[in-house]
């Protein structure tokens, strides 16, 4: 009798797992769709940057990005940063160096380089930031291996045959390559970000400690160089790199990150360039060469060459996926 009723309680059973294959095909999709939307937003950022370079000065661009981007994050982070104030204050020096690097300092540099480079040659030179962020582990004690080394010799081959007569860069390429180095750096913080600040409240008061550290130089931008006209041409964009770039890429990628992992959806961060170069043809008449496509090869299979070194050689959660710990990033 205990036998019988074993099966008739356990007969409805097989019918359960039906639904599973569902729900686990429809994760993926949904991880490399906010990945990908992502991937085309921050893109969009070089383009917005680039197309802003004759009427709002470079700080400026970034003084109000981050205000915008402040005032977009604040419902979702304002309200954990302030539980979690005390563990900022414990790792005030950590905050205040992330937002240096990620807030402050590297996207003033994009748009500094968005004043002589065209939008597809800045997005290449970022395609080499996972090999920086590994140059950055390795001098942080981490074990490259071969096949990594390798990649970041190709894409750093890439990178200085653009800057070497691939394209013209003037002083913007070096601006840009300044700004890779600065993602690179603020990518390998997020990585020892302290477990006590959430994503959140890391990501309001990383935005406000740069808006705070961009004051000075916005006060001597506006004696300098004088304020810009609002209008359509100008608010606009400033709205998109404020909300788009810096807050709605932020969860997506996020998302994307937990439904995939950062490895898949690194993958889909490695076809920036490819998107920034068609955004700029669209949208900025931009044309792209034959020696900037060489480049552009050179920079992005060096980059897949060392991303698909063995598991050991990498820590966890290193790669690009990594930015979304906290950011944009950056990054943008």
């Amino acid at each position: 009798m205990a036998a019988v009723l074993h099966r008739t309680t356990a007969s409805p059973r097989p019918t359960l797992p039906a639904r599973l294959p569902s729900r686990r095909a429809a994760g993926p999709l949904l991880g490399l769709a906010c990945a990908a939307l992502a991937t085309v937003v921050w893109a969009g950022s070089f383009v917005t940057s680039r197309g802003l370079h004759d009427s709002v000065p470079p700080v400026q661009q970034a003084f109000w990005r981050w205000v915008v981007a402040l005032i977009a994050v604040a419902p979702f982070g304002a309200r954990p940063a302030w539980r979690a104030r005390a563990h900022v204050r414990r790792h005030g020096r950590y905050v205040l160096f992330a937002s240096l690097l990620g807030v402050a300092v590297y996207n003033t540099l994009v748009n500094q380089a968005g004043l002589t480079t065209p939008a597809a040659t800045m997005g290449m030179i970022m395609a080499a930031s996972p090999v920086l962020m590994a140059v950055c582990e390795r001098l942080a004690g981490v074990r490259l291996g071969a096949r990594r080394t390798a990649g970041l010799l190709v894409a750093c081959a890439g990178v200085t045959l653009l800057a070497g007569g691939g394209a013209d860069l003037s002083a913007g390429g070096l601006w840009m390559i300044g700004a890779a180095c600065c993602f690179a750096g603020y990518s390998a913080l997020l990585r020892r970000r302290p477990a006590e600040l959430g994503g959140a409240a890391f990501l309001f008061t990383t935005f406000l400690a740069g808006t705070v550290l961009l004051l000075p130089a916005q006060a001597v931008s506006l004696a300098v160089q004088g304020g810009f006209t609002p209008a359509p041409g100008t608010v606009l964009p400033l709205l998109y790199v404020g909300v788009a770039s810096s807050a709605v890429a932020f969860f997506a990628w996020n998302k994307a990150v937990a439904l995939i992992g950062a490895a898949r959806a690194g993958v889909v961060y490695h076809l920036q360039p490819v998107c920034v170069a068609l955004l700029s043809w669209a949208v900025l008449g931009e044309r792209t060469g034959r020696p900037q496509l060489l480049c552009l090869a050179l920079i992005l299979g060096g980059v897949a060459l060392g991303a698909g070194s063995g598991r050991r050689d990498v820590p966890h959660g290193a790669g690009p996926g990594s930015r979304a710990a906290g950011l944009r990033g950056d990054d943008v």
